[in-house]
């Protein structure tokens, strides 16, 4: 595997799930957020957001953190080797939404801009409880219509996304 895409709703442990891989083998790992937002949550517009994630992907060896449907997925999947989807239940997502917002507040996270920390907002609080009711059938849909031949994997717990990791190797 030399090119994976990560998704899962917020607090899904995505990033966590991403920078572990990228550690393990040895791959830069591309954070969509950091390409799509600029300081003070402003979004880039979309011309601009695909050419990043277009120079982003465009090396052999990466491990993109994020879906961005409807804006960059088609890029992305169409060069993936592997793509994780990580299920988690709604209460414990927006569980760790929370607390993350309490706990980690104003502070800059390695998959967030600069100029951007982390806040909770009603925008926010809301994409999350709605993720899998809006976000998953569209990723699904353009899993299917730009990569349909790239293997998946479902992690649904801690237990499997453990798993996961350790099983993976370069040569996997």
């Amino acid at each position: 595997m030399r090119r994976i895409i990560v998704v899962g709703g917020q607090g899904s442990g995505r990033t966590r799930l991403s920078l572990a891989l990228g550690h393990k083998l040895d791959l830069p790992v591309i954070h969509l957020d950091v390409l799509y937002w600029r300081p003070g949550w402003k979004p880039s517009g979309k011309a601009e957001f695909r050419a990043r994630v277009a120079e982003a992907i465009a090396g052999d060896r990466w491990i993109v953190d994020g879906s961005f449907s409807g804006l960059a997925m088609d890029l992305t999947i169409a060069r993936a080797d592997l793509f994780v989807s990580i299920e988690r239940p709604r209460w414990l997502r927006m569980w760790r939404v929370l607390m993350r917002s309490i706990f980690e507040r104003d502070q800059a996270r390695p998959d967030l801009p600069e100029g951007c920390p982390e806040i909770l907002d009603w925008a926010l609080a809301k994409e999350a409880w709605n993720y899998d009711s809006v976000r998953t059938p569209r990723i699904e849909a353009e899993r299917l219509e730009y990569g349909p031949t790239v293997p998946v994997v479902r992690l649904r717990s801690d237990r499997e996304i453990a798993a996961f990791v350790e099983a993976t190797t370069p040569a996997t």
